[in-house]
């Protein structure tokens, strides 16, 4: 059994009873085939993105055990490790991530704000976040990041229009004189600065320059990753 310390400031902590297993190969963008021991199984992937990075035919990973008669899958990917590097696969996560990081004050970025709605319509989209800031209600949109190359984390793994939408609507929010940001945050620890992923997607790339040229916030966050918990680690540079 997994002895795990004390959570970490803003952490989230993962279920108990994680399957240690080995990937095998995706399925879909919705399921990978994993090996428990001797026997193969089926497990969730909360994550569309392609995942080239991650989807490693014997690549370690954690599970957590979903038996219900109402599932295909008896599993949900957690975390797989690559080279040594735990990554969380789970997409749904960096919501839960910020917003922790953001109540235990550890986002200075964002001093002072607290969340006012989830799940905001605006400009023909939906954002993650309203909040509501010292200097004025503030519009967020936080994305998963799992692909580092030579220390740097992409995003997109992939064209993104939905992706693209966002942008244009935090760009309009900060136009009108609404707070804007786009929070990327890097699910693994070694990454040492972020850039958008300008082969996999150059309209996201110049959309992304695009929105902090009208005042829109680009953030990124590094986070700490152990077969216990996730949590917002660090800020990383930039680079547009």
């Amino acid at each position: 059994m997994r002895q795990c310390p004390l959570p970490y400031n803003g952490a989230v902590r993962l279920p108990p009873g994680l399957v240690s297993a080995r990937l095998v190969r995706r399925l879909n963008r919705f399921a990978v085939e994993v090996a428990v021991g001797e026997a193969l199984a089926t497990a969730h992937l909360a994550n569309s993105g392609r995942l080239y990075e991650l989807m490693v035919p014997g690549a370690p990973v954690l599970l957590v055990p979903r038996a219900s008669p109402t599932r295909r899958t008896a599993y949900d990917l957690a975390l797989v490790c690559i080279d040594g590097v735990w990554v969380s696969a789970d997409a749904r996560l960096p919501n839960a991530l910020f917003r922790e990081a953001l109540a235990e004050g550890r986002l200075p970025e964002f001093s002072g704000c607290r969340p006012a709605r989830a799940e905001v319509a605006y400009g023909g989209t939906r954002l993650d976040f309203l909040l509501e800031c010292p200097r004025g209600p503030t519009l967020v949109e936080t994305k998963s990041v799992t692909l580092v190359e030579g220390g740097i984390a992409l995003f997109p793994d992939a064209p993104t229009e939905r992706g693209r939408r966002h942008l244009r609507a935090l760009s309009a929010a900060a136009g009108e004189g609404l707070g804007a940001a786009v929070v990327f945050v890097v699910q693994r620890e070694d990454a040492r600065a972020f850039a958008p992923h300008r082969a996999a997607d150059p309209r996201f790339a110049a959309g992304l320059a695009a929105a902090a040229r009208a005042g829109v916030r680009v953030l990124a966050y590094r986070c700490r990753v152990d077969p216990c918990q996730v949590s917002i680690a660090s800020s990383l540079p930039v680079l547009l």
